[in-house]
C-alpha cells in the first residue's frame, strides 16, 4: 500500500492513463478523472492513490463515473 502514497505530475499520470493531455484535462473538468491539486502557482499534481484506482477501474473496463445518459 505504501506505493499509493504521494503525488504524480501530469507526465506520470499520462503513463498510467493513456490519453492525450487535452483529453485528460477535459476529463478533470467534467469529473471523469480526479481533480488536480495545485501545490504552487506552476505545479499541479494528482493523488497517486486516486490515479492508481482510476487506472484499475479503466483496465477492468469500468467507466470512472461519467454520466452515459447525456
Amino acid at each position: 500500500m505504501n506505493n499509493e502514497i504521494g503525488f504524480l505530475r501530469l507526465p506520470s499520470v499520462l503513463e498510467l492513463i493513456p490519453v492525450s493531455k487535452s483529453t485528460f484535462w477535459a476529463g478533470c473538468r467534467t469529473g471523469r478523472f480526479p481533480k488536480p491539486i495545485k501545490i504552487s502557482p506552476r505545479i499541479t499534481v494528482w493523488s497517486k492513490k486516486s490515479i492508481i484506482e482510476l487506472a484499475e477501474k479503466l483496465s477492468q473496463g469500468q467507466d470512472s463515473g461519467e454520466n452515459e445518459s447525456k
